[in-house]
């Protein structure tokens, strides 16, 4: 699975100096600077370098400074060893990341910075959703599981802490800053108000925070 690349990936650009989070905007991997504005990375990740895969970084490049793929290394004549496909990926300023079964990483071809940015809005979008998140708590390259942005984060959060009984979105607000929104909103149904300004989680809403107490003690998330 992609998941698989993700780990080595990360390291790999984290040792470059970006802070690393999965699955962020729909992209698997992203990197931020910590400079002002900061410089944004971003990386597709696949079982074989493929056309998709060049397809992916070239709609990425509207809204990154940097766009690699990477791919595990084939065991036969992939696409990595095909002149054509290094040539086209240097011709569009992509990177190719190569990673080992042992998880290493070698750089095929080098990235081109910068790359012309065409969607200014969604570059935004990308940024504060990767700066709003706590940790990493998605692996890039998934694909069967809900991915864990900020809100679902904060909405989690809130649904943890009505385990206890019904609270008052303020109580909840030192830990979810958007405690009040989240719970009004009520996106996932997870919430019923029970009095004007108290809330109670609903049956699914428990079983929510239940599922996510249980994995979150049994899998620590990729930091």
């Amino acid at each position: 699975m992609e998941t698989a690349l993700y780990l080595p990936v990360k390291a790999f650009l984290e040792a470059a100096g970006y802070a690393v989070k999965g699955e962020v905007g729909s992209c698997d991997l992203v990197g931020l600077s910590p400079s002002d504005p900061p410089v944004v990375v971003i990386c597709e990740l696949k079982l074989t370098f493929n056309l998709e895969l060049i397809l992916q970084a070239v709609d990425r490049a509207a809204i990154a400074d940097e766009v690699w793929i990477a791919a595990r290394i084939s065991k036969g004549r992939g696409r990595e060893v095909d002149k054509r496909y290094r040539d086209l990926c240097r011709r569009l300023g992509i990177g190719m990341l190569a990673v080992t079964e042992q998880g290493s990483v070698s750089v095929i071809v080098p990235s081109v910075t910068p790359m012309p940015r065409t969607n200014p809005k969604r570059r935004s979008r990308l940024v504060r959703e990767h700066q709003r998140r706590r940790g990493d708590p998605a692996l890039g390259g998934s694909t069967r599981t809900p991915i864990m942005t900020a809100y679902r984060q904060q909405a989690l959060i809130c649904a943890e802490a009505l385990l206890a009984g019904p609270l008052r979105p303020r109580d909840m607000r030192p830990a979810a800053p958007d405690a009040g929104k989240i719970l009004l909103g009520n996106v996932y149904g997870w919430f019923e108000r029970v009095q004007p300004g108290i809330y109670q989680l609903t049956e699914p809403g428990r079983l929510a925070a239940m599922q996510h107490r249980s994995a979150s003690a049994a899998a620590p998330q990729a930091q």
